[in-house]
C-alpha cells in the first residue's frame, strides 16, 4: 500500500450511500431470484441467482476493507450473511487482509491467496495433484475445476485447523453455521430449492466467474508493484467485480470505495502502469486469448519464497 496524504477521492464518508444502495439491491435481487425458482425456468433463474452471488461476494470484499460506514459492527452485519454457504465471512476477511501485506504477495506460505507452491511442496505432489494444478493454470481449467479445488482445499485446511485445537476457527465456523440456518431455511422451505441444485447451478458457476477475476491478478516478481496486474476496459465483468479488475489501484489504495475507482484510475493510469511494469490486459477477452488453454505461469514459486524485505 502506498503511503502519503489522503487524496480527495479516497476520503471515506461517514456513510457511503452508493454501497448501501448496492447492498439493498444485492440482497433484494437474491431474494427475488430465489423466490422465482418455482415459477421461472431454471435456465433463467439460475443465472439470475448466480449474478446476485457474484455481486454479493464483491460486496463482501468491499465491506471487509472498511466500507460502507465507520461502524464495524454495522458493516459486519451487512456482510455476514452466507449466501454462498461455503465461506465464513470472518475467515475470508482475515485471509484477504493477510493477502494485502504486499511485501509478501505471491509467497506460497505467507499469501493465503497465492496459487504458487514451494518447490518442496511441488516435488512432493503426486501426478494427479500436479495434473489438476496444471489444468488450473489455464483460464478454462480455473473456471471449470477451480471452484471444486478451492472449496475442497479450503474445507480440508479448516478441518485440520479445528482438529489441531484452533478455538478461534472453531468459533468462526460455529457462528457461520448459525448464520447458514436462516439462509438454508429460506432456500429449501420458502423457495423450494434443493441444496444440491443451489450448489450445482448457482453457487459453483458464480464462484467460477469470480475466479476469472483472480486468475491473472498476480504474478511472482522480485518487485512488489510488478506483482499486481490491471485489466482495463472490462465493461461487463468489471462492474460485477466492483472494478477490482483495476487491481494495482486496489492494492495501492484499498480504502477507496468502488464507485471512485475509474475516476482515480484515469488520473493515475500512466504512473500505475509504469510502476507495475506494464502488466496490463485489454479486458478479460485478452486474458482468455492468452491463457484460455495455455498456462498463465509456473506453479513452483520462481524464487521458492518471496525474500524478506523485497523491493517495491
Amino acid at each position: 500500500m502506498r503511503d502519503g496524504p489522503v487524496a480527495a477521492d479516497e476520503q471515506v464518508a461517514a456513510i457511503e450511500w452508493p454501497t448501501l444502495v448496492l447492498a439493498a439491491a444485492v440482497y433484494g435481487g437474491w431474494i427475488a431470484a430465489t423466490l422465482a425458482y418455482r415459477r421461472a425456468p431454471l435456465a433463467l433463474d439460475a443465472p439470475a441467482v448466480a449474478l446476485a452471488l457474484i455481486l454479493h461476494s464483491s460486496l463482501q470484499h468491499e465491506i471487509l476493507h472498511g466500507h460502507p460506514t465507520r461502524r464495524a459492527t454495522l458493516n459486519r452485519l451487512l456482510a455476514i450473511w452466507p449466501l454462498s454457504l461455503w465461506l465464513p465471512f470472518p475467515i475470508y476477511r482475515e485471509t484477504h487482509l493477510a493477502h494485502h501485506r504486499d511485501e509478501r504477495l505471491t509467497d506460497p506460505l505467507d499469501d493465503p491467496e497465492s496459487y504458487y507452491l514451494t518447490p518442496d511442496a511441488w516435488a512432493r505432489a503426486g501426478r494427479g495433484t500436479r495434473a489438476l494444478l496444471w489444468a488450473q493454470q489455464t483460464l478454462l481449467g480455473r473456471v471449470l475445476l477451480g471452484s471444486f479445488w478451492r472449496i475442497g482445499a479450503f474445507w480440508r485446511d479448516e478441518a485440520r485447523r479445528i482438529a489441531r485445537g484452533d478455538a478461534r476457527r472453531r468459533r468462526a465456523w460455529l457462528e457461520h453455521l448459525l448464520w447458514c440456518v436462516p439462509v438454508v431455511a429460506w432456500l429449501t422451505v420458502v423457495c423450494g430449492i434443493p441444496l444440491w441444485v443451489y450448489a450445482a447451478t448457482m453457487v459453483i458457476p458464480a464462484n467460477g466467474i469470480l475466479l476469472i477475476r483472480s486468475f491473472a491478478e498476480h504474478r511472482a516478481n522480485p518487485r512488489v508493484r510488478e506483482r499486481v496486474a490491471i485489466v482495463e476496459r472490462s465493461w461487463i465483468l468489471g462492474p460485477l467485480f466492483l472494478f477490482n479488475n483495476l487491481h494495482a489501484l486496489h492494492h495501492e489504495r484499498p480504502a477507496i470505495p468502488w464507485y471512485r475507482y475509474n475516476r482515480r484510475y484515469r488520473r493515475h493510469r500512466d504512473r500505475l502502469i509504469a510502476e507495475n511494469g506494464g502488466l496490463v490486459y485489454d479486458g478479460y477477452l485478452d486474458v482468455a486469448r492468452r491463457y484460455l488453454v495455455r498456462a498463465h505461469d509456473v506453479i513452483p514459486h520462481p524464487g521458492g519464497r518471496v525474500p524478506a524485505g523485497s523491493g517495491a
